[in-house]
């Protein structure tokens, strides 16, 4: 079996135990997130329709914040467009309102690039902690069923990549990209330091993001000099040509690795706390899905964008506070 042959000379870790402390907070709030009342609330209808149109061409009858809503209970109750649609019309007729019901064709047409503001609200002038990770979203394309029936092996399955970053705060996402799988993490970071209004304390993430790219994206923001970033470097990372006079922040991470081990480095640098983003994308597929129902990237962009807002919102109805028992 693996592992049993050091087994007297490995590391023992005993289970931790939590005990929820705030048990009937957060139990309601679970039940708040499937209340109809809660996504579907009086300033939405007061809003639904759209506004008049002063140029030439055609008036839409529903604004964007209607194909919003439409599209967030689709994403909410993992619906087709055609159920979507039928859903909304059972709404309507339910709570005997009077307004339009877009076609389901609408939806994928008004979904591409539909504009959908962030509300992320900074709490307080306090600089944040970011942590950032990535994941991959399935979308449309032959299944592992059909290749085992058809023996059509071979082919790879296409497949969307999801960039976060979380503040530690409150454990909102406060950035979001997808992009096509050529592009990597780093590639991504820019765009996502980019929907950042503010100051950044610490910034943590997995080695996908180590090199000096990401150390230099640090530095060239305002206020780059306080930045405190936590990169754990692989096995075999050197020290820099300059360490001797010039020591970076990387350097100094490679030789507390080697002075104190890295199960040490990873207690003093706070590196354990990047559980929190892994935990937030268990909650994106357990909640949204694991795959993507649009064909188009655009309209992939926005049902990620659709899936960032639902989460949020159910993460400021309540959260879990733990205490450890154990």
């Amino acid at each position: 079996m693996p592992y049993k042959h050091s087994d007297l000379r490995r590391h023992k870790f005993e289970r931790a135990g939590y005990r929820v402390t705030n048990w009937r907070a957060y139990n309601d709030a679970l039940r708040q997130r499937g209340s109809l009342t809660f996504w579907l609330t009086d300033e939405a209808l007061e809003h639904w329709c759209a506004p008049r149109r002063t140029t030439p061409g055609g008036q839409p009858l529903s604004s964007d914040m209607a194909i919003e809503i439409c599209l967030t209970l689709r994403s909410l109750f993992s619906l087709p467009l055609r159920q979507a649609e039928g859903f909304m019309r059972s709404i309507r007729a339910l709570l005997k309102l009077d307004i339009p019901i877009p076609h389901y064709t609408t939806y994928s047409r008004r979904g591409n690039g539909l504009p959908i503001p962030a509300r992320f609200k900074r709490r307080g002038s306090e600089p944040v902690v970011l942590v950032a990770d990535s994941t991959g979203l399935k979308i449309f394309g032959e299944g592992e069923w059909l290749q085992k029936k058809h023996k059509t092996g071979g082919k790879r399955r296409t497949w969307r990549k999801l960039h976060i970053c979380i503040d530690l705060t409150d454990n909102e996402i406060v950035a979001m990209e997808l992009t096509t799988e050529a592009v990597g993490d780093t590639t991504a970071l820019p765009d996502l330091l980019n929907q950042i209004n503010g100051d950044i304390e610490r910034f943590l993430a997995d080695g996908a993001y180590d090199g000096g790219p990401t150390y230099q994206l640090m530095a060239d923001r305002p206020q780059g000099s306080i930045i405190q970033t936590v990169i754990p470097p692989p096995k075999n990372a050197i020290l820099s040509a300059q360490a001797e006079t010039h020591q970076t922040e990387r350097d100094r991470h490679i030789q507390d690795i080697e002075s104190k081990g890295r199960m040490a480095w990873q207690k003093d640098t706070g590196y354990n706390l990047r559980s929190r983003v892994e935990a937030q994308i268990g909650r994106w597929k357990n909640v949204i899905g694991n795959k993507l129902r649009s064909r188009t990237l655009l309209n992939q962009i926005t049902e990620a964008k659709i899936g960032q807002k639902i989460l949020n919102r159910m993460n400021g109805l309540g959260r879990p506070m733990f205490e450890r028992i154990v």
